[in-house]
């Protein structure tokens, strides 16, 4: 087990550090500061041959390019103070009104424009017998962004022995406040050879969310069996995508089994290069995103991120909780301590 540590350069006249997490399976990790952006995974394939697995860029100028925040593709960056879209970009809290960003079409997406995906976070590094990992932790103050409650989040990243990437979220509020926190990394498996719709993919998912055409839930829970959501059984990705509403996959799926314990949520397998994904999160739901909005703007070197180049597995609660009662609450209260886990496990057919 390795972990170094870089200066990759400054955001608002603050130095920003890159860390590399290494462990004795051939799993590399990058990870930034900034953003608390998993910048790159190297995995090797059945052959032994390492290769990226997932999009983002080797240099922070990349991430703060005035292109890059104005099509913003959230490149593997953590996400908050709430993941997802909310209606309108308001809801109502103790008898207030609160008003946000409005960032996407009409509605307020992954915690307005200035989220956490453009924080500088403190780190601390650490090393422990199996696995080494950054603690990143921000301040996020009363009101910012719209938000109430000054918050206190640390995200802690672990590498382990066992090919594990394990995602831990703890937080405090001195004022109650909605919360949903994920990461939007996007993986593929192939090496980043070609698009993902060849990827095998189980979600242990039997219902999703109803979304309407501007991708907020209309309060319906429906259930995926026989149509194109449907990923009970493993399929490729690209099998019915052209049936899905809007451009591919964007919708929030409700995984099997009780909310709070660690349980799988999902497989991906790229057989060609004998590459598996699990994803594993004591979170209610999980968004599957299928790069839709990629459009070749964006590339690492000369790997262009086209259309369907990558797949996010967001661990999540529902989009717009906040304004739907009848879906699990996303409210953090003073003196309560909010703890969630996700754990992404690499591995070879």
């Amino acid at each position: 087990m390795h972990i170094k540590h870089e200066n990759w350069g400054t955001y608002q006249n603050q130095p920003v550090s890159l860390y590399t997490l290494s462990n004795p399976g051939g799993i590399e990790v990058k990870i930034s500061t900034y953003g608390g952006i998993i910048t790159s995974i190297l995995m090797p394939d059945k052959n032994g041959k390492r290769e990226e697995i997932t999009l983002g860029f080797d240099k922070l100028d990349d991430y703060l390019s005035q292109q890059y925040l104005e099509g913003c593709p959230y490149l593997g960056a953590l996400i908050g103070r709430y993941a997802n879209r909310i209606a309108k970009g308001k809801f109502t809290l103790g008898g207030q009104n609160y008003q946000f960003a409005i960032n996407n079409g009409e509605n307020h997406l992954h915690g307005g424009i200035q989220g956490y995906h453009r924080k500088n976070w403190e780190a601390t590094a650490f090393q422990m017998p199996g696995k080494v990992g950054i603690n990143l932790e921000i301040f996020s103050p009363d009101m910012e962004e719209g938000y109430p409650g000054n918050l206190h989040l640390m995200v802690t990243y672990t590498l382990t022995e066992q090919n594990e990437l394990v995602i831990e979220y703890q937080a405090t509020t001195d004022k109650t406040t909605h919360v949903n926190f994920t990461n939007h990394a996007y993986f593929n498996l192939n090496g980043c050879n070609e698009n993902v719709e060849s990827h095998q993919l189980q979600l242990f998912a039997d219902c999703y969310t109803e979304v309407d055409d501007s991708a907020i839930p209309t309060g319906k829970i429906l259930t995926v069996k026989g149509s194109a959501m449907d990923f009970t059984e493993p399929k490729a990705i690209g099998d019915r995508i052209s049936e899905v509403q809007g451009r591919g996959y964007d919708h929030n799926y409700i995984i099997n089994g009780t909310a709070g314990d660690l349980r799988i949520g999902a497989i991906a397998i790229d057989e060609k290069s004998g590459r598996k994904l699990e994803m594993y999160t004591t979170e209610p739901a999980v968004q599957l995103y299928t790069g839709n909005y990629l459009d070749g703007t964006f590339k690492r070197g000369n790997t262009i991120f086209n259309e369907r180049f990558g797949f996010c597995l967001e661990a999540q609660h529902y989009p717009d909780s906040p304004n739907q009662p009848e879906f699990p609450s996303t409210l953090l209260h003073s003196g309560e301590k909010y703890h969630q886990t996700t754990v992404y496990k690499f591995s070879l057919v």
